[in-house]
């Protein structure tokens, strides 16, 4: 076996397998020409055109495919689907090129099949007379098919750049591209004043994409412009919508081009079964003949808007288009700006305008040939008839008249195809002056062929004609900086009072005030108690300190919420906390104000702010958060300064107000000397709830300070005090 083993170098391999097929795919069936088509649209149209369907009445789509065949020999399924993607059935283009009767599903539902090719009859729409106009007269190259049998265009002269009217998407080998839509005027328009004048702004003319699926484009004038400078960047687009008051819902009419019905409702119901929305009671699709339409009832005292902007932001009610303008110029792959591919559209148009001109010269001069041999006869028809009666046989009488008259075969030809009773004077005279006429036009035509300005005025007559007759408004919607209302992230936060309970074993509830009404008795761990609680809302940050000298922060709206019968969430799972490690102190915020306090065994305090703890990026954990250098015996978080109460080894107190303590930026500082301490004292205890009555008598004006002894009346209600 090991002999029949050969080596082979893996770049002659791919060079020889792998590049026919990813030129083959590029080249001739992903990526777009200049035309707007690919070759499997062109393949398809061509042959309704040789079938007469430009102006016939329709015939079932299944003898279309049939007859596409010849030119395209991929299968009748690929051929149906792109037959498909054409009609005006299917809503995918602004100026569908196939007028359709039948089911051809919708370009925005993913589940709304179309109906078998048996079932559904086609026929070309009127615009496609701009698309062959003049086909016939030698304005493109024919190739042949791929067995050789019949010829095909290798492009459509299209009068207008149906490149940037048609979108198009196609994934080739190693390379893509997708071509946004924009509207017929606008892109006709521009064109006529890129002609005039090349130094333009093209988005003045050209305003910005459109989309037969409607909806709204968010306009980012730095994007577009990026957009076609490069042919690279991303639309932003999204709903329509308007709330039905009476019957509390939204009805969803025109969706992104980018997405489909399905994918909004999927995630709608998601997002509710989630928890994250809880405005809607149900969300259903009732799109029909009449069009689309998602409607989403939503519960009473639920602000429409504000639920929209929720779902604008987690759903593809709002979604994005991503340009990538790559066509095939001269069989090579280009990414191409506005400006470019109108200049190449031009250059192009000009070139079917000067072959279809050449076409023209060519015929009206072959006919002007034989009137000027007609009018050397008709100066003596009397000579004419005599020759060709005296002539003995059939043959010799186009030599004889070619002798007598100084004309060449074509012209005899011609004048012995005469009817006689066409040799009436009417006739002759009509024949006369179509020979002047004919002088005329051939000299505006060949003028105009000579002249590059006159076959500019030419194309720019006919977008202007275009645009009149199959022009249409916009139906993308655009939404300009200045109309485009930005609703706070933290209006999208359902707002709710609740109370946060913090257990000895660390686990953590959050409860609704309403559900705390219903039953509040807590449901705890055996052994396990609170040893924080706080009424909050749902807007508000939480901070937990760990003995490990970590904070871990976390919304309040992202806490489950749970009941005063569950045990509640463990915070070393939900918070990813390092093992061994303890939760044991909880506060919330709102915007960072106040200031943590820190109090340590060997009677230093730190007062650091809470906006030290505030970060840009949003980090969900710090470290180092206060100094480790001395075993930690309180924490509290405050917004104004207040009183504290410490204890020294139990038999000192000392009352100070926290205005003392010196701020320090520093996160993890080992703070000031508090009080004053003889060798292998401590602190054992900090109060900041004191009800004592003659709590004065601990107070200091100064820090360090040694503290005062606590009065024997005093030491039950101080030293015992937990």
């Amino acid at each position: 076996m090991k002999d029949n083993i050969t080596k082979q170098d893996i770049t002659e391999t791919l060079e020889f397998n792998y590049m026919p097929y990813a030129m083959s795919v590029i080249i001739s069936r992903a990526i777009p020409e200049i035309d707007g088509f690919k070759p499997s649209h062109r393949k398809l149209l061509y042959t309704m055109y040789k079938m007469g369907l430009l102006n016939g009445n329709r015939v079932k789509s299944a003898d279309v495919v049939g007859q596409t065949m010849k030119l395209n020999p991929h299968g009748d399924g690929a051929i149906y689907e792109t037959l498909v993607r054409l009609t005006r059935g299917n809503d995918s283009l602004l100026h569908p090129f196939i007028d359709s009767k039948g089911n051809f599903g919708k370009s925005y539902s993913r589940d709304m099949a179309y109906a078998a090719s048996r079932y559904t009859e086609v026929k070309l729409s009127e615009i496609c007379n701009e698309v062959f106009k003049n086909i016939d007269k030698n304005v493109v190259d024919f190739i042949d098919n791929y067995n050789g049998s019949t010829k095909e265009p290798l492009l459509f002269p299209t009068t207008f750049p149906n490149l940037l009217v048609t979108p198009n998407h196609g994934i080739a080998v190693s390379m893509a591209s997708s071509i946004a839509s924009f509207n017929l005027k606008e892109v006709c328009n521009t064109t006529i004043e890129y002609i005039k004048n090349k130094n333009i702004d093209i988005t003045k003319y050209l305003l910005a994409p459109d989309f037969s699926t409607g909806g709204e484009l968010m306009y980012d004038k730095k994007e577009l412009e990026k957009i076609y400078s490069t042919g690279r960047g991303s639309l932003k687009l999204r709903s329509k919508y308007h709330f039905d008051k009476k019957n509390s819902c939204i009805e969803i009419y025109e969706i992104p081009y980018s997405t489909t019905i399905e994918s909004i409702i999927d995630k709608i119901v998601a997002l509710i079964k989630s928890g994250k929305i809880k405005e809607i009671s149900d969300v259903r699709d009732e799109t029909d003949l009449k069009g689309l339409k998602i409607c989403i009832d939503i519960k009473r005292n639920a602000n429409p808007h504000i639920l929209m902007q929720k779902l604008f932001s987690s759903t593809t009610l709002s979604d994005t288009f991503s340009c990538n303008f790559n066509l095939l110029i001269n069989s090579k792959p280009r990414t191409m700006g506005i400006i470019e591919i109108l200049d190449e559209w031009v250059a192009f148009r000009k070139l079917c305008l000067s072959r279809q001109l050449t076409f023209d010269i060519e015929k009206k001069s072959e006919k002007l040939k034989l009137l000027i041999g007609l009018s050397k006869i008709i100066s003596d028809i009397d000579k004419a008839i005599k020759i060709i009666r005296e002539t003995t046989d059939d043959g010799g009488v186009i030599p004889n008249l070619i002798k007598a008259f100084d004309i060449d075969e074509n012209q005899a030809e011609y004048i012995c195809e005469i009817k006689l009773r066409n040799l009436n004077k009417e006739y002759l005279l009509k024949r006369i002056n179509e020979k002047s006429e004919l002088e005329n036009e051939l000299k505006n035509l060949r003028y105009t062929l000579d002249n590059e300005e006159e076959i500019e005025k030419l194309i720019c007559s006919q977008l202007k004609e275009i645009s009149k007759k199959y022009g249409s408004n916009r139906r993308t919607d655009i939404i300009y900086e200045e109309l485009n209302i930005e609703i706070p992230k933290e209006d999208f936060i359902e707002d709710y009072n609740l109370k946060l309970f913090l257990t000895q074993d660390n686990y953590l509830k959050k409860i609704s005030l309403a559900s705390l009404r219903s039953s509040s008795e807590q449901n705890l761990k055996e052994n396990d108690f609170i040893i924080r609680e706080i009424e909050t809302n749902n807007k508000i940050e939480v901070l937990f300190f760990s003995d490990k000298s970590n904070m871990y922060k976390i919304k309040a709206h992202e806490l489950p919420s749970s009941k005063a019968s569950l045990l509640g969430e463990y915070l070393p799972n939900m918070l990813n906390m390092d093992k061994d490690e303890k939760i044991f102190y909880m506060t919330v915020t709102a915007d960072y104000s106040g200031y943590m306090i820190y109090a340590f065994e060997n009677g230093k305090m730190a007062k650091i702010p809470l906006s030290a703890y505030q970060t840009k990026l949003n980090r969900k954990k710090l470290l180092n958060v206060y100094s480790d250098k001395s075993p930690l015996i309180f924490t509290t978080h405050i917004t104004e300064d207040t009183n504290l109460l410490a204890l020294r080894d139990n038999d000192k107190a000392l009352l100070f107000s926290t205005s003392l303590i010196p701020e320090k930026s520093t996160k993890n500082s080992v703070g000031v000397q508090v009080y004053k301490l003889k060798k292998n004292s401590i602190i054992s205890k900090v109060m900041d709830t004191i009800s004592l009555e003659g709590k004065e008598y601990y107070r200091t004006s100064k820090i360090p300070h040694s503290g005062q002894f606590i009065k024997e009346s005093d030491k039950n209600s101080i030293v015992n005090c937990t």
